[in-house]
């Protein structure tokens, strides 16, 4: 038999029979603008276009007996004979249980009670990848300038050791300047996502789907540091647990999905990896067999020259 799931609120009523869902429409527990979901529907839909399925009509005539005020016995014989005002051009009376409008806009509105496509390890490693190059260049080429201007300013009275462990102490706090700035700001937008995400098609939210506060984003960058620290276990956690989250994912109560996650478009996500994501990852081990090599070749030069 088909089960019914409903919205109310942010939380997922369900599964019901589509005999009980008829009884909380009649005692007027939901509307017709009342979101409704079954197996086979692609999105999430207001009850109003499910009245011919579920066998609401009379229920509907006896619901608007009840004081409501509107007579909808017009609005189904326009359906019938095929005058009804199409969806969105504002044609005919207004009726309080229209439905909303669907938007399906990235960073929109969050719908629960959809398919969530958590991402996993190596989705989150290729966004990491292009991430950690956008601020290595940025933070090198910022360090460079404010480097620069504080040896020649500390040129006359200090010494070489003395300016050099200047620019490090500016070049550490400059990192996590920068890094702060970038992952809390775009982590904390609409999309939730950083360039790297973006790229790949996943964001960070709250574990309901929720947006995520500034503070909360600036909470998990410094979170992000305990994943580390313990011999990068916290990062690897995403790899295992049961929603793929990391140490400090938990900690900040955040979770990794996919863009079209808790969107009214929860159908396009996607499980695989993806083309971008399989493409940043070849590169990025390239790029770390090239270094080793290239690692190798150094020391094995440096060991003859010492023989």
């Amino acid at each position: 038999m088909t089960e019914w799931y409903y919205a109310d609120g942010q939380d997922r009523q369900g599964p019901l029979l589509a005999e009980e869902l008829r009884q909380r429409f009649q005692r007027g527990e939901i509307s017709l603008t009342t979101l409704v979901w079954r197996e086979g529907y692609g999105q999430w839909k207001a009850l109003s276009e499910a009245v011919e399925e579920l066998q609401l009509q009379n229920l509907t005539s006896a619901a608007s007996n009840l004081g409501s005020g509107f007579d909808l016995r017009g609005d189904y014989t326009a359906i019938d004979n095929g005058t009804a005002p199409l969806p969105g051009t504002g044609g005919g009376t207004y009726s309080p249980y229209t439905a909303p409008g669907a938007t399906a806009s990235y960073g929109s509105a969050v719908v629960s009670g959809g398919e969530v496509v958590y991402a996993g390890f190596w989705k989150r490693v290729a966004a990491y990848l292009v991430d950690y190059i956008l601020l290595t260049v940025t933070s090198a080429i910022i360090g460079g300038v404010i480097g620069g201007v504080m040896g020649f300013a500390m040129a006359g009275g200090s010494s070489a050791s003395a300016i050099e462990a200047a620019a490090q102490g500016v070049g550490m706090l400059l990192g996590i300047i920068i890094g702060v700035a970038y992952y809390a700001s775009f982590h904390s937008s609409r999309g939730g996502a950083t360039l790297g995400k973006m790229v790949v098609g996943i964001k960070v939210v709250r574990s309901d789907g929720e947006r995520l506060t500034l503070l909360r984003a600036i909470g998990r960058y410094f979170a992000a540091f305990l994943s580390g620290l313990i011999l990068c276990i916290g990062y690897l956690m995403a790899a295992f647990t049961d929603r793929k989250q990391t140490l400090h994912d938990m900690i900040c109560d955040t979770v990794v999905v996919d863009r079209w996650a808790f969107t009214e478009q929860s159908h396009l996500q996607r499980h695989e990896l993806g083309t971008a994501a399989i493409v940043i990852l070849v590169i990025g081990g390239l790029l770390t067999v090239g270094m080793i090599v290239l690692a190798v070749a150094m020391i094995g030069i440096f060991a003859s020259s010492m023989s």
